[in-house]
């Protein structure tokens, strides 16, 4: 502020100064047409003495002196009237310049540069803190927003670091709470081996049952927790297809699962992993079909295909493409137990190990294709 008013002060004064010099030229003028007259004045006198001749030369004479003079002043007084108009225009114009540059350094680009800062934070950016001058006119006004940047940032930071410790805290006592229920299954299910009346069995294989439940229940929060704090670690290594087999016995307690006939192959994924992927397949038969599970195996590229097929209803075609969202059930599945986890969860696991997992309605029932990458 203190240039522009400088700047003003410097025109002003040249102003005044053009006026001076058009005085003083107004002036010279004046002064010229005096002097004429005086020389008029001496030519009647000279008339008055009867020297006509001398007073001609002497009118002569004293015009051509005057009017040289006066031509003379004329031109350097239009000559400094014109340097100064021409050094006035050129300051003039240096000032707009001057003037503009300062209004789009000072006011235009600051609000400019708040402008992205804005656009920045909106889309979550809020590492970028705002270039600020701090001979900026509206300085304080911008570093209040970046101030603001700063304290959203330590809030963001505060409540990632609160659901870390929410999510660890889960998968902690989600781990804890397995301990206690697979005592009770075994106790469960050793005293079914006893010879008890047809109530006390029954109730002894409830007992087992809903701890069975919810194992897997716990299981899915223990993993869909992991997976959110990036501790469900997948390490892919070669492995026979043998040990498919294996697996999937593991996985089918219920013993529905026929004959399985896996090709000899070496493949590459984790088999801590993919028991987890089959324990949900084959859960899943359970809990919504009831039927025997058929499974197949062939070659595809550089991929093997294992086909889990059920004899059930399906799902509707909408939802298959949602089955693997997480937290989504499909429809009719409110009365049996589940969070929507064990497909989302699946999936994940094949994608880390370079296979996929699919799903398809078939006539009649559900398949779940599993692809996994050969040695």
């Amino acid at each position: 502020m203190k240039k522009i008013l400088i700047l003003f002060v410097a025109v002003s004064a040249l102003c005044f100064f053009g006026l001076a010099l058009f005085i003083g030229n107004f002036t010279a003028s004046r002064l010229s047409t005096t002097a004429i007259n005086e020389a008029v004045m001496y030519s009647i006198y000279a008339i008055e003495e009867a020297d006509h001749a001398k007073a001609l030369d002497i009118l002569l004479s004293r015009l051509s002196q005057e009017l040289e003079q006066a031509n003379h002043i004329a031109q350097s007084r239009n000559m400094i009237v014109l340097m100064v108009i021409g050094v006035y225009q050129a300051i003039f114009i240096s000032a707009l310049i001057f003037l503009y540059i300062y209004y789009q350094r000072r006011i235009i680009t600051p609000f400019v540069k708040l402008k992205d800062f804005a656009k920045n934070v909106a889309s979550g950016d809020l590492d970028t803190p705002l270039q600020q001058d701090k001979h900026n006119t509206f300085g304080a006004f911008t570093e209040s927003f970046d101030l603001l940047r700063e304290e959203l940032k330590a809030a963001r930071e505060n409540e990632r670091e609160a659901d870390r410790r929410k999510k660890e805290l889960v998968a902690s006592m989600s781990h804890d709470i397995k301990t206690p229920l697979a005592a009770i299954k075994a106790t469960a299910e050793l005293m079914l081996t006893r010879d008890y009346n047809d109530k006390t069995k029954y109730q002894l294989q409830e007992m087992f049952n809903k701890a069975e439940e919810i194992t897997v229940l716990v299981n899915d929060m223990f993993h869909s927790t992991l997976q959110e704090l990036q501790a469900l670690k997948v390490n892919v290594t070669e492995f026979p297809s043998t040990a498919l087999v294996q697996l999937i016995q593991s996985a089918d307690y219920k013993k529905l699962v026929e004959q399985v006939q896996i090709p000899d192959c070496i493949l590459m994924g984790d088999t801590v992993r993919l028991v987890q992927v089959f324990d949900n397949i084959i859960g899943n038969s359970y809990k919504y079909a009831t039927t025997k599970i058929e499974i197949t195996a062939y070659f595809d590229g550089a991929m093997l295909i294992i086909t889990f097929r059920d004899f059930g209803k399906g799902v509707d075609k909408e939802e298959l493409p949602l089955l693997f969202g997480k937290f989504y059930r499909g429809k009719g599945t409110a009365e049996i137990s589940g969070y929507g986890l064990g497909l989302h969860i699946a999936k994940y696991l094949m994608l880390e190990m370079g296979g996929d997992i699919q799903l398809s309605n078939v006539a009649p029932g559900f398949m779940v294709k599993v692809t996994l990458m050969l040695a």
